[in-house]
């Protein structure tokens, strides 16, 4: 599946948005750096403010690839067993 890309609220970033259960229009910025500091006075790595934050999905980029099941089968001389 191939997420849609939106642009984040806090960098002019275009980052990758998942799906939030139960709000088909609402997505989840995926975790991404700050563009203008990588890491804080200890060496750590910072998230950009706008990492997280819930966005307005844009209509119509989900694609979602499902494959082909095989059809079942069931032999004549099956039978239930409860």
């Amino acid at each position: 599946m191939k997420l849609p890309r939106v642009k984040c609220p806090s960098c002019p970033r275009s980052i990758a948005a998942g799906m939030v259960a139960g709000r088909l229009s609402k997505g989840r910025i995926w975790r991404h750096d700050a563009p203008d500091a990588r890491r804080d006075a200890n060496g750590h790595l910072l998230s950009c403010a706008g990492s997280l934050e819930l966005v307005d999905l844009p209509y119509g980029q989900m694609e979602i690839e499902v494959e082909a099941e095989a059809p079942v089968t069931v032999p004549d001389d099956a039978m239930a067993l409860f």
